[in-house]
């Protein structure tokens, strides 16, 4: 018998039975991950976020695993079959793969030839055989001719296939041979007919093998995309075949045959039916376990690979998410165009849209005076301190415009910034976007909402599909909904992380409030609208839907700006009010004199304001927010200086240093925008003069670093980079010291297939083995 759920769970995060009791019964209450992790450390003794995820994840799966370990347990008794024996091996699987490999055989199926060949009464010649080798088979199979079974040939395959579904059902063979293949097992692709051509993208692929559980991620998605495209063809080779199709002579026997040999005491030692059941095992092989186990084991690969890329895309989205506020200043957003125009919009410090227009600078218009004269009236106008300027097609160009605009008119003392502008145009034909512009032109949302990112990229954000933002590997191939829900987790977390402001927040921000839902988000801003601005949180208990469930979970997240109580515009969660009422009564001090006076607040002990309800973590937490209320947790804002005269690909020469900014970080790599409208790559091997196992652990989007161009290749869009002052270009470079236990790979170095959309667009489909 398994221990409970919350042992496993326990013993598989590293942390106490008891925090993970703690955790599962707040969860299954109703509470959010955010919540819990910031306001119940005292019930969980400190678990944060990301161990709180995986043990939710973890928690789904385990029920999972308990309720079909109930209903297997009840259809096999059902069926007059469940012994003690066969209960007790259901009762300690621990996984679903040996659940289902113990209730195979008594899983209902279509009738099958073996099941026809029980019927004609071919059981007993099968087991004689497979227990007496010593007795010959065509005259043991004599003995069972009818009208049914007409003569030896089809008395002998009857029982064949009885013995080959006994093989193939064996729950302790098949995971053995399962793990067998998977260590062992060499993934092979080659080209389908006629697809050269049309193929050209995975042509690296065309000829290629590789030892299965060696097969990274990005690989793995590229190999299935080339499958799903009718491309490639893929197969699972066990050791021996692959050694074979390479010219190396093996044995005859495969190491998976002899398992089940073993298992079934077949042995060549001469005797009559040794060959024949010989025969039956290597069809059982062949025709039965392999096709499953090939199957299965591609799925795992693929499930694998998934993971990961989901992993790497909410690492990348985290990134983008909290990266660094300019601020709620002014600011004159400009989406690039040429023949279209640039569009204009200007939005005040609220974010709120002031004015929208369009300047022609670019050909055929080509009116840059009327442009500079336009841009000046409304940053005078409006009193524009930030330009943000999108990072799509006429980019430069436009920063050229706007430096020009600088240059003339120094008085207005403006900063220009180049702002990563994917998703913009899904927000702008979004539904969103038509609800909160209803007569505002769909060109113009984009200069709207690249204005807003510059002040507040995480508020801006979130009214885009997380998988419209461009940051993930492979996004389109992996299972969407498990691609969701790890997104919409990774938001909710970096939302909750920041906090947000009722007075000024969209209802797509709100919405990601720990405990609000769409609809009551929606309240909250037309009771807002209806009434004025919130005075308090207390006044959050008036908004229609918003219960004590939900305002307990959302509260605490949740700031008042200049409210009557400080405290509202904190972290500290209004339960937690008495704890300061307690500090104020024992120092003397209000709260205002309290709030943002941290050489006093620091001097206090934490321990001298705990209660049975709360401990000294959250007491902490609250000294903390007293210090520096509401702090931001995101970076301080900066922005990579592209160098003059760089503006395109043209422009670039092998050697040069340049300064840019990551857009996009994979497994094997870094996208950087270096100002010339095709991002280059910095590979896994160039980012430092160490190893690098995991480029996340070097680089994340929105970081500004200083790159050498290596290499140019104008005529497939290819810009190569390095991170390493030393390399030199033109050369191959000396890789980064590969890490001491990882063997050096079997297969040639093939190129990741390029994912769809923004820079993988044009990735490297050379990029290298890690």
């Amino acid at each position: 018998m398994l221990p409970p759920v919350t042992v496993r769970i326990a013993t598989e995060l590293g942390v106490r039975d008891s925090q993970v009791e703690a955790a599962v019964r707040l969860l299954d209450e109703g509470a959010t991950v955010p919540f819990i992790a910031r306001y119940r450390k005292e019930a969980t003794e400190g678990l944060d976020d990301t161990q709180l995820r995986n043990l939710e994840e973890r928690l789904t799966y385990l029920r999972e695993l308990e309720d079909r370990r109930a209903a297997i347990l009840k259809s096999i008794d059902e069926q007059g079959k469940l012994t003690p024996e066969l209960k007790a091996l259901v009762e300690a699987a621990q996984s679903k793969a040996r659940l289902e490999d113990l209730y195979l055989p008594y899983k209902q199926k279509r009738r099958t030839k073996a099941q026809i060949a029980r019927e004609a009464g071919l059981e007993p010649l099968a087991d004689a055989l497979l227990a007496d080798p010593a007795l010959s088979p065509e005259a043991e199979a004599a003995k069972y001719l009818t009208e049914a079974v007409p003569d030896i040939k089809a008395a002998l395959d009857g029982a064949r296939q009885i013995l080959m579904e006994r093989m193939a059902e064996d729950a302790e063979l098949l995971g053995s041979l399962r793990e067998h293949l998977w260590q062992t097992g060499v993934l092979v692709s080659s080209m389908a007919e006629g697809m050269a051509e049309k193929g050209a993208k995975f042509s690296d692929y065309f000829d290629y093998r590789e030892p299965l559980r060696q097969i990274p991620s990005h690989r793995a998605l590229a190999l299935f995309r080339g499958r799903n495209e009718n491309v490639l063809h893929l197969k699972l080779l066990t050791a021996e075949e692959a050694a074979r199709a390479e010219g190396v002579v093996s044995s005859v026997i495969g190491a998976a045959e002899l398992k089940i040999a073993r298992r079934f005491n077949v042995a060549d030692h001469g005797r009559p039916a040794d060959a024949w059941l010989a025969e039956t095992v290597r069809w059982a092989w062949r025709v039965k376990i392999h096709l499953h186990l090939e199957l299965e084991l591609t799925g795992r690969l693929r499930e694998a690979a998934e993971e990961e890329a989901i992993q790497v895309f909410a690492r990348n989205l985290r990134a983008l998410l909290l990266q660094a506020p300019a601020g709620l200043r002014p600011t004159l957003g400009l989406d690039p165009g040429i023949r279209t125009g640039v569009k204009v919009a200007v939005v005040d410090g609220t974010g709120k849209v002031v004015e929208t227009s369009t300047v022609y600078p670019f050909p055929p218009k080509q009116d840059v005076m009327g442009s500079l004269m336009a841009l000046a009236s409304l940053c005078r106008k409006h009193k524009v301190e930030l330009v943000a300027i999108g990072n799509g097609t006429a980019s430069r160009e436009t920063d050229r415009l706007v430096a020009e605009l600088m240059k003339r008119h120094p008085e207005l003392t403006l900063f220009k910034v180049v702002v990563n502008e994917a998703g913009a145009s899904v927000y702008s034909a979004s539904e969103l976007a038509a609800q909160e512009f209803p007569q505002m032109d769909v060109s113009l949302r984009g200069a709207v909402s690249i204005a807003r990112r510059l002040q507040d990229p995480l508020a801006e954000l979130v009214k885009i599909d997380p998988k419209s933002i461009g940051v993930g590997q492979y996004q389109h191939d992996v299972n969407q909904q498990r691609l969701g829900k790890s997104l919409d987790a990774v938001v909710e977390d970096c939302v909750n992380a920041v906090g947000v402001e009722v007075n000024t927040a969209s209802a797509p921000l709100l919405a990601r409030v720990a405990g609000l839902s769409a609809s009551v988000a929606a309240n909250i801003v037309a009771l807002r609208d209806a009434r004025g601005a919130f005075a308090s949180r207390d006044q959050l208990k008036q908004v229609d839907r918003l219960g004590p469930k939900a305002f307990e979970q959302a509260a605490g997240f949740l700031r008042i700006h200049g409210g009557a109580n400080p405290l509202d515009a904190s972290a500290v969660h209004p339960e937690a009010y008495p704890v300061v009422e307690r500090i104020v009564a024992r120092t003397g001090r209000k709260v205002a004199q309290l709030v943002g006076d941290a050489a006093f607040v620091r001097g206090l002990k934490a321990a001298d304001f705990t209660c049975d309800r709360f401990g000294e973590p959250t007491v902490k937490d609250i000294l903390k927010e007293l210090e520096k209320p509401g702090r931001d947790p995101r970076p301080e804002f900066k922005t990579a200086t592209f160098q003059d005269g760089v503006e395109d690909m043209n422009d670039l020469k092998p050697g040069m240093v340049l300064e840019g900014t990551v857009t996009n970080v994979t497994n094997f790599g870094a996208f950087v925008d270096i100002g010339v409208h095709q991002d280059g790559l910095v590979h896994v091997s160039a980012l430092a003069d160490r190893f690098v196992k995991d480029p996340h652990e070097v680089v994340k989007p929105g970081d500004v670093v200083r790159v050498k161009v290596i290499e140019v290749d104008l005529k497939r869009k290819r810009i190569a980079l390095s991170m390493r002052m030393g390399d030199s270009p033109g050369k191959e470079q000396a890789p980064a010291r590969r890490e001491p236990t990882q063997a050096a790979p079997r297969a040639k170095a093939p190129q990741p297939a390029p994912a769809g959309g923004g820079a993988f667009a044009e990735a490297f489909a050379r990029a290298k083995r890690k």
